[in-house]
């Protein structure tokens, strides 16, 4: 490959899944081939404070060097000066470089030492996987993994996403939402839906959040008041699902447009339903790999995610997950993840180490798929020039 792929690894962010993020950045970090590879890390505080670090030649020891530093830790803390230093620098270098040498790798050292060709984000939930991030990637025409601005937003807001499937012709449960002025106009009026429609048990969602941070089961009218205002403290719009007595089905998806999609896991939560105690703190949740399905129905939900991807307008990566009721083996599409956790041990690498690709690869797929989409980009004429002719 020649000289060493810089990555802009961005981490951390404003949202209540910053914890799983610095998870996820010390895995990808640990995991990295750093004979092909330097990281380039930048830190984002709780309180939206960004801080860049010295570009890192090895895996870090730990995750409390990822937020405070070290030797090759986060080391100096500015507003958004050093991304954007950074953005600026990537974006003149590929801009003067052509396609030519971005499908080569540039060699780092013909650019200046800020410089990046990959932008990474591994921030979970909003200001980060939201679409914002990636929004700011595009104004600077850097490459960057993952879904784009569309998709991201998309794959965050919960009611977007059922909107998107319903109109894609994709089967899922019941579900009704309001925001929060609605729900403090008329509070009696949605119980009341939501008693009729849903009935007991239910769920209740923030609309824009991610691993089950502010997800609740309500079995009564108390129990349903108490976990709206609840998920109000985490966004401005919730959801309330129907329950579905189900197996829990996961299945991982890689690619731009041409996406596939790996064998089917189950999960088997430790608790009442898959939440954040379930997903990243007690342990004991089960993860069957691959799940135990007719290939039949194996092949229709590997069919389905790859389907819900291209609905999103997906790319890069995304975890699809989906509800399988036991009465009657339906397939019922739940969610798209764009960013999934990360780790060696979360479902999405782990759905593709089954499926024959290792973490290793993954990382250096994910890369390579994010500057085929740049490359395909630098194709649309934004200006309008073409026309003048």
């Amino acid at each position: 490959m020649g000289s060493k792929v810089r990555i802009g690894l961005v981490y951390g962010g404003k949202s209540g899944e910053h914890e799983v993020s610095l998870q996820t950045a010390f895995a990808v970090m640990r995991e990295f081939d750093y004979n092909q590879y330097e990281i380039k890390p930048f830190y984002i505080t709780k309180r939206g404070e960004w801080k860049s670090g010295v570009t890192m030649l090895a895996a870090p020891d730990s995750v409390e060097s990822l937020r405070f530093g070290g030797e090759q830790g986060v080391t100096s803390s500015h507003s958004l000066a050093p991304l954007f230093s950074t953005l600026d620098q990537a974006g003149t270098a590929l801009a003067s470089a052509g396609e030519a040498k971005i499908s080569g790798h540039p060699s780092l050292s013909e650019q200046a030492d800020e410089t990046v060709d990959v932008m990474f984000p591994l921030l979970h939930g909003t200001f980060g996987e939201d679409g914002t991030i990636q929004g700011l990637f595009e104004m600077a025409n850097v490459p960057y993994v993952g879904a784009g601005v569309l998709a991201s937003a998309v794959g965050m807001d919960k009611i977007m996403m059922k909107k998107v499937f319903a109109q894609d012709g994709l089967p899922q449960c019941i579900y009704r939402h309001f925001n929060r002025t609605q729900w403090e106009k008329d509070a009696s009026f949605f119980v009341m839906e939501c008693e009729i429609s849903l009935g007991y048990p239910c769920f209740i969602k923030p609309a824009n959040l991610g691993s089950s941070v502010g997800v609740s089961k309500a079995k009564n009218r108390e129990e349903l008041i108490a976990a709206v205002n609840y998920a109000f403290r985490f966004d401005r719009k919730v959801i309330v699902e129907e329950f579905i007595d189900a197996r829990e089905i996961e299945v991982s998806v890689l690619g731009n447009d041409d996406a596939k999609a790996s064998v089917p896991g189950e999960i088997a939560p430790s608790n009442e339903f898959y939440d954040y105690k379930a997903k990243y703190i007690d342990g004991k949740s089960t993860m069957i790999i691959p799940a135990e399905l007719s290939p039949e129905l194996t092949e229709s939900i590997r069919e389905m995610a790859v389907r819900a991807f291209q609905a999103i307008d997906g790319s890069g990566l995304s975890r699809v997950d989906f509800f399988l009721r036991k009465e009657d083996n339906q397939l019922l599409i739940n969610e798209v993840n764009t960013l999934p956790g990360f780790t060696p041990f979360s479902m999405y690498p782990l759905l593709w180490r089954e499926t024959g690709v290792p973490y290793k690869e993954l990382l250096s797929t994910l890369i390579q798929l994010a500057l085929e989409r740049h490359r395909d980009k630098q194709r649309i004429d934004f200006t309008g020039e073409s026309l003048k002719g």
